[in-house]
């Protein structure tokens, strides 16, 4: 098996425009997220900027690296507009087909990295959206005459209501519409904050067992922070594993099928590596630490460390690591010890 596993930056400019952008890994330079059915893209709004009501084919998770945002929510099977106020830190669970947009009300940019699965997207290994506005929106899409029928309008009005917004995907809106800026219900039932979670620990992982958003999208987020010249031990999921760095830089290994060293690179701020089920992953911060986002692609993830206390290592017997790897018994206690 070839997998093509380098870590890639976002290759492709979906939207770029005044109000915001939103950028993708597309399978041209990251092959592995259509191989793992997994997609990302990263999206930037501006101050006032406003990314237009939409809907997606794929359940993904959010995560804010910068700024804040007010976000229309409705759920499926559900028709109430729910409004939370999401920021640095906080991560946004989106199941597949929900209703949400997007609004920067701050004075700095907004930052979002999306990563989920990808197995139902139209486009593999990428996320592809219905809008209900703009030129390239739903409502454009049908005749007046179905438009008159639908809504009850006459010509005129249904032209105006199809035609009127010539912009796609993102717009900066003027200060005489004054869009929501306050919740309506409790952000803790629709975003988590990973941030406040990391304080005291180098790593920080959400399951289903710790959220039922997450019980619903069948995706795990997790956080991890390096210090400078600490390593992440090696480590394998029986689920594909996507990291997203969010800033510093460091070395990453895997190994894959036969002991093979599949990937070896240096890695650094706004990079998306895929690290496939089963291969084992490590990672080495350098001398300005290491901090990224991952999502695994199951609301029940299972990992295993292969080094620290729960390495199969240290529980295996000691004769068995003798025969296994063709040690000595003192340095099979040797090992151990350092386990």
């Amino acid at each position: 098996m070839e997998l093509n596993l380098l870590p890639q930056k976002a290759d492709t400019t979906v939207f770029e425009g005044e109000g915001g952008a939103y950028y993708a890994w597309t399978a041209a330079k990251t092959p592995a997220v259509v191989q793992a059915a997994v997609g990302a893209g990263k999206f930037v709004l501006q101050p006032r900027g406003f990314a237009f009501p939409h809907y997606s084919d794929t359940s993904k998770i959010g995560y804010v690296f910068q700024g804040t945002c007010t976000v229309g929510l409705i759920l499926p099977n559900n028709e109430e507009e729910k409004i939370i106020i999401i920021n640095k830190g906080d991560a946004i669970p989106l199941q597949i087909g929900t209703i949400s947009w997007w609004f920067n009300n701050g004075d700095s940019d907004l930052t979002i990295i999306f990563i989920g699965e990808s197995r139902q997207s139209y486009t593999p290994g990428q996320f592809d959206y219905f809008f209900l506005a703009g030129a390239i929106g739903i409502l454009a899409g049908f005749s007046t005459e179905f438009i008159s029928n639908i809504y009850g309008l006459n010509d005129a009005q249904s032209k105006e209501l199809a035609k009127s917004q010539s912009n796609t995907l993102i717009i900066k809106v003027g200060a005489n519409i004054h869009m929501p800026n306050k919740s309506n219900c409790k952000k803790e039932g629709y975003a988590i904050n990973l941030d406040a979670m990391l304080s005291s620990n180098a790593k920080v992982e959400i399951t289903a067992e710790d959220s039922p958003l997450i019980d619903k999208i069948g995706l795990s987020p997790s956080l991890v922070r390096l210090e400078p010249e600490t390593i992440l031990n090696p480590s394998y999921s029986m689920e594909h594993r996507i990291i997203y760095v969010i800033k510093g830089q460091g070395r990453i290994q895997i190994v894959g099928l036969n002991g093979a060293r599949v990937l070896d690179e240096i890695v650094e701020e706004g990079q998306l590596i895929v690290v496939p089920k089963f291969f084992v992953a490590a990672l080495l911060a350098n001398h300005k630490g290491l901090e990224f986002f991952c999502v695994s692609t199951s609301s029940r993830p299972f990992s295993k460390q292969i080094a620290g206390n729960t390495s199969p290592y240290k529980a295996l017997s000691s004769s068995v690591l003798e025969a296994a790897l063709n040690l000595s018994p003192e340095f099979v206690n040797i090992f151990k010890s350092k386990l």
